[in-house]
């Protein structure tokens, strides 16, 4: 089973390219941000026609998530995390496909700091983590795949000296994810290739993409139960290349059947 996590940058304005994607990479499962999409905007005859079943969770003109399923029937969870009913801000989807529960998120940026996003992006953080322990706690297959907005080490990004003070890569923020991970989660591209740099998204300024000015900010964590089943992991960067791409590229991983 191949499940990707794809942050498409406006759903409806790059739709050509997230379909080209879909065609080539046949994934089975996919997860989206960034939709920037309102709820009735999302375009579910398109997406079908792709041979997927969709669920999303859409706002206007900001955020938005969404999972895909070519698995099999999309069972959902939840929509929002459940410490925080009433966020406006869609980043949080959950639901069960083909036997694993598929987490997918958007966290918030947090720049610029310091300041209101940034302790929001923080409390988000938290939230996160708490309901991540009770998952994790379930004992069954969980996939938490999305747009992180965290550069967990050095590795992970291109001239960490020039983002020290962003709020990204921000200590508290590396060790909300260290913290996040030792709940027992794993870091399915880490996992397979953990001195390997690897990058999913790129600027649109400087000619980052021609220069491979990247960061990975792009993750999956596994729960135990999915380790052994983690066959591959890569990321689909000639699509950050394509005309009118989105600045992150597809990051996948591929599981065996049991």
């Amino acid at each position: 089973m191949k499940i990707a996590t794809y942050n498409v940058n406006g759903i409806n304005g790059r739709l050509p390219v997230l379909l080209r994607w879909l065609t080539e990479a046949a994934p089975d499962i996919v997860c989206l941000q960034e939709l920037k999409a309102p709820q009735e905007k999302f375009p579910e005859q398109a997406i079908k026609d792709a041979g997927y079943e969709a669920m999303w969770h859409g706002q206007k003109s900001w955020n938005g998530v969404a999972i895909l399923s070519k698995a099999g029937p999309i069972e959902e969870v939840r929509r929002g995390l459940p410490s925080d009913p009433d966020d406006t801000q869609s980043r949080f989807i959950e639901a069960n496909i083909a036997g694993i529960r598929i987490v997918c998120l958007y966290l918030p940026n947090g720049n610029p700091l310091p300041g209101p996003k940034f302790e929001y992006k923080l409390a988000w953080f938290s939230s996160f983590s708490a309901y991540a322990k009770e998952l994790i706690g379930l004992g069954v297959p969980v996939v938490m795949a999305g747009d992180y907005n965290v550069m967990p080490e050095e590795l992970d990004v291109y001239k960490p000296e020039r983002w020290v003070d962003d709020a990204l890569f921000r200590p508290e923020i590396r060790e909300s994810f260290r913290g996040l991970k030792s709940q027992g989660w794993i870091d399915a591209l880490r996992k397979l290739y953990p001195e390997e740099k690897i990058y999913t998204f790129w600027d649109y300024f400087r000619n980052a993409y021609g220069r491979d000015a990247g960061l990975r900010i792009d993750h999956f964590l596994l729960s135990p139960q999915l380790e052994k089943r983690l066959v591959g992991a890569g990321v689909n960067k000639d699509v950050r290349g394509w005309e009118k791409s989105s600045d992150h590229a597809p990051v996948w991983i591929e599981l065996s059947g049991s």
